[in-house]
């Protein structure tokens, strides 16, 4: 990767800096209930704000498809972003045009500034040259920091970096570097762990990653899937049996790349999905036909932590079990809290994220302890899936 970061840009004193954040956070009753995409940001408007620019940030929030939606508007996102940056946050109605033109002449240096939603516009989602020379009048220096908006070629995810100098803010810099350590050039062994419901939906992700890593657990409800087909009865449990032919085929080109596939040996069963419900630990081969696997029993993982002990690079994308009620989040606590005690020992670069994972690290109190929880859902997915990035792969063909 070649892309510039803050530490190369010099004198911006003055400069009007339009920065590409991620606000898209979750909101109740107009107050944000979840501020962690905020609080990612806060270093790169910091950073710029002390250095004398004029920070102007965009953002998109929901989907509103290209017309206005009151709900929609970042006004409601603002003061939280005020609040956690401390420091005042200047709103401006629209991302374009005349009000936006109006709220940036009347910054002073180290101002911020929120421009609205930017979906507001159907020219970015479209990526429309007109919408993108209408958000570069704004500004004279791009700097993406929204990772997980960089599987778009958006306005002002890709758009922008064409006609302005571009640079990655520091949580896109660490959400690369991280990245690069887990799949792009790691240190091995490198173990994969995916979990999750099904495996419809990360057919692309388990193609990819059996052929960069050495080792792949499969976890959760689509572990049922392969185990269904290779032959095993897995009651009542959720499993995609018309995806049996797709399971044997990611195992056959593991088999080929030299990737050793690890299932569940056990699992822990019940007749209900429900908070403590009565369940029981049986091997792998003796679920009852009566009862649905929830999570992975005691020698699963002594057998996945045996391979973290092994692995010199981590990956997690997705729970081994039903995480979000008690008692069938045990394998991964055990397991995340193992992984955070290797990394830090320094042993271990454990890279997490995408879907319920970021919930799974926080539930299992080991979110700060790994080399990197990613926030970033659609796009982490995208990178391990081996797909391009466009809002990435800008940067790093930026002059």
């Amino acid at each position: 990767m070649t892309f510039k970061t803050l530490d190369d840009l010099t004198d911006i004193a003055g400069k009007r800096v339009l920065v590409r954040v991620d606000l898209n956070v979750p909101v109740k009753d107009g107050k944000v209930t979840d501020a962690t995409r905020i609080e990612r940001v806060v270093p790169t408007i910091r950073e710029l704000s002390e250095k004398g620019a004029k920070v102007i940030l965009l953002a998109h929030f929901g989907r509103p498809k290209g017309e206005p939606v009151a709900d929609m508007s970042l006004a409601f996102i603002a003061p939280a972003v005020e609040d956690i940056l401390d420091h005042r946050v200047q709103f401006a109605a629209d991302c374009i045009g005349e009000k936006a033109a109006i709220a940036v002449a009347a910054m002073n240096n180290g101002d911020v500034l929120l421009l609205e939603n930017t979906r507001f516009h159907k020219g970015e989602e479209k990526n429309d040259p007109d919408f993108i020379k209408a958000l570069a009048a704004n500004g004279d220096i791009y700097v993406n920091d929204a990772f997980s908006a960089a599987h778009r070629a958006h306005a002002s995810t890709e758009g922008l970096a064409q006609l302005l100098p571009a640079y990655a803010g520091r949580t896109m810099q660490a959400e690369l570097e991280a990245l690069e350590k887990g799949l792009g050039n790691p240190k091995r062994p490198v173990v994969a762990i995916v979990g999750g419901a099904k495996v419809s939906t990360k057919i692309d992700l388990l193609m990819n990653l059996v052929k960069k890593v050495d080792a792949l657990v499969i976890g959760g409800g689509m572990a049922n899937t392969f185990l269904a087909a290779r032959g095993t009865n897995v009651g009542k449990s959720l499993c995609e049996h018309d995806l049996a032919e797709t399971a044997k085929k990611i195992m056959i080109e593991a088999a080929s790349s030299g990737c050793a596939i690890v299932l569940p040996v056990d699992g822990v069963v019940a007749r209900e999905f429900k908070a403590g419900a009565d369940n029981e630990t049986v091997d792998i081969d003796a679920i009852p036909a009566d009862a649905m696997v929830l999570d992975v029993g005691p020698k699963s993982i002594a057998a996945v932590n045996e391979w973290v002990s092994k692995a010199e690079t981590l990956v997690w994308n997705g729970p081994l079990g039903a995480f979000e009620i008690a008692p069938f989040d045990k394998a991964t606590v055990a397991v995340a809290k193992h992984a955070a005690a290797r990394t830090k020992s320094g042993a271990l670069i454990s890279v997490a994220g995408g879907g319920d994972t970021v919930s799974a690290m926080n539930h299992a109190s080991v979110a700060d302890d790994l080399s990197y929880v990613s926030t970033a859902g659609g796009a982490f997915l995208e990178w391990m899936e081996g797909k391009p990035l466009p809002g990435v792969d800008i940067l790093n063909q930026a002059k």
